[in-house]
């Protein structure tokens, strides 16, 4: 039965099925990132951001709208992660503001409502782009508000569902980037999976699903391996006590395949899977299934799943020869410094606080050793919230307090988090490691926080960052015709080349990176770099130059093996 006005009940249910949707569609969001990066978390973000939106209206008590939208957007608000997230946040503030004191909302509160998120969604982006989730919320408001003369509300948020479609669909004809990939908005089609969930309560096709036995979803389940497999207890252990060597990832479409033969059953599958190997996860719905399972066998996984499905993706690694690779890493780490281990905040210099954004132990020291009171971790792939970073501020205990985001995709949670803090925040804008680094050189204690930001935020364009990664899938971009596999070589955020091999991927990249007036390399390698092939790249770059000054550090960073910086 369609909707004729939206209730308390009826708005909590349209934000836990909205919720629902995100989540589930996350993997699929993060494959629309224009880039071939490891990194495209778009969907993660979206779908933690909204979650954390929907928490807090799970637990609020209230029992009008307004009330409820207000609890939406401060959840929202806290948990926002990434630019999506954050622009999504701001999406919802603006609902709130025009649904404010309203018990229930009419299909003319419904449609200004989505027109004021338009609003503050466009006032929070310095520089809106068109193709964007902004032109997705933008037609779906005013198709709302074309409908808003309905008897229904039903009718109005299907209308605007419609629209956020259609506007998604043509996202690539104003953005020349998503047109030359094939792709539309990864943020456009987050906000269209919210509104569809919305339209669909209304309407009367969609319920809250019952409680039931909690199961990791898919974004869990990947924090979850990943934590587990960078724990510091793996020096702890000798390699050849590791009983099963093979992290094995699977990812099956039930029922689709020559080979399937059998009905799946969860309980049965997973009872297989835990005969052969152990650190095993499953997480399932009616139409995919995700496996984690370490095992002497990942040949055995791989035939056995596809007995239910088709496989959609698979992913081995030898843990033997990555816990080798640990092992080298915090022996690399342990002779930078034999000094007992530093608290995780120093102590604030003249009242000033500075937290710098970065993931990876090496990463970390590099900060501390360059003046950082604080490194929160996070960057790409795990875009730390606005809640996380506020904590950071208050972690301090400093009364001027500045952010080194260190990725553009951290800027607009850094900025809310300056906003509702209780102490003085200012954000330098630095968009790589290497421009949070260089600009750490140029703090001042004794000057004041604006200065502070002014003079560090001019030196982020005196050092030129490249980045060292692999494609996860076939595309053309950049004038790039890139291969699944290759090793990309990104520098200040535009791919310059590729190349099948790694180091020779790292050396041409620093080729184009090198001018007359090049003084210093620093080249660090990350995770799934190795200091060996580092010092061969640096010794590469010696040769070019010969008056380089040139430095090797492990930073430890996850998705990109090599992070070099010239100045």
């Amino acid at each position: 039965m369609k909707a004729k006005k939206i209730t308390a009940a009826e708005f909590r249910k349209m934000v836990a099925v909205s919720s629902e949707r995100l989540n589930k569609n996350a993997d699929f969001i993060n494959s629309l990132n224009v880039f071939p990066v490891p990194d495209g978390d778009t969907g993660t973000n979206m779908s933690l951001s909204f979650a954390s939106g929907a928490k807090y209206v799970a637990e609020s008590t209230a029992d009008d709208v307004g009330s409820l939208a207000a609890t939406l957007a401060k959840g929202l608000l806290m948990g926002a992660r990434g630019n999506s997230g954050v622009i999504l946040s701001q999406i919802f503030r603006g609902f709130y503001k025009s649904t404010e004191k309203k018990a229930e909302l009419t299909p003319a509160d419904l449609a200004a409502a989505l027109s004021s998120g338009v609003e503050s969604a466009y006032k929070a982006v310095m520089k809106p782009t068109e193709g964007t989730i902004l032109t997705v919320a933008r037609q779906a408001a005013k198709a709302a508000n074309q409908t808003s003369n309905q008897t229904d509300v039903s009718t109005v948020m299907s209308a605007a569902y419609e629209a956020a479609k259609d506007a998604l669909a043509h996202t690539p004809e104003q953005l020349p980037v998503l047109k030359e990939v094939g792709v539309v908005d990864s943020g456009g089609q987050g906000l269209t999976f919210v509104y569809e969930g919305f339209a669909a309560v209304l309407a009367g096709k969609a319920v809250v699903e019952p409680a039931a036995k909690h199961q990791p979803n898919m974004v869990e389940m990947d924090e979850m391996v990943n934590a587990a497999h960078h724990q510091s207890v793996q020096s702890q252990l000798n390699t050849e006590d590791i009983r099963y060597g093979y992290c094995t990832e699977i990812m099956l479409r039930l029922g689709a395949g020559r080979l399937v033969d059998q009905k799946f059953d969860y309980d049965a599958f997973r009872q297989h899977l835990s005969e052969i190997g152990d650190s095993l996860l499953v997480v399932a719905d009616d139409q995919v299934v995700k496996v984690h399972v370490h095992t002497e066998h990942p040949g055995q996984v791989l035939s056995y799943g596809q007995h239910f499905g088709s496989l959609i993706k698979v992913k081995v690694d030898n843990m033997r020869l990555q816990h080798e690779t640990i092992l080298e890493h915090d022996r690399q780490a342990d002779t930078e410094s034999s000094a007992p281990t530093k608290p995780a905040i120093s102590e604030t210099v003249n009242g000033y606080g500075i937290i710098a954004i970065a993931s990876g132990v090496g990463l970390g020291k590099l900060f501390k050793s360059l003046g950082a009171t604080l490194i929160l971790n996070g960057g790409q792939t795990m875009n730390p919230s606005t809640e996380d970073i506020v904590e950071a501020i208050k972690q301090t205990q400093a009364k001027k307090v500045l952010i080194l985001p260190n990725n553009k995709n951290i800027f607009l949670a850094a900025n809310q988090a300056a906003k509702v803090a209780d102490v003085d925040v200012a954000v330098v804008p630095s968009k790589t490691v290497a421009q949070g680094m260089t600009s750490l050189l140029s703090f001042d204690s004794q000057a004041s926080l604006k200065d502070n930001q002014e003079r560090m935020t001019a030196e982020l364009d005196s050092v030129v960052s490249g980045q060292i990664t692999t494609a996860v899938r076939d595309t053309a971009i950049d004038g790039q015709n890139i291969k699944k596999g290759d090793f990309m070589a990104i520098v200040d955020g535009k791919i310059v080349l590729t190349n099948a091999v790694r180091k020779t991927a790292a050396i041409s990249m620093l080729k184009r990176m090198l001018s007359a007036d090049s003084e210093i390399v620093t080249i660090i390698y990350g995770a799934d770099g190795n200091q060996e092939e580092a010092q061969e790249i640096a010794a590469a770059a010696q040769h070019l130059d010969s008056d380089l000054e040139i430095e090797v550090h492990f930073g430890g960073q996850p998705v990109y093996p090599y992070l070099i910086s010239v100045e």
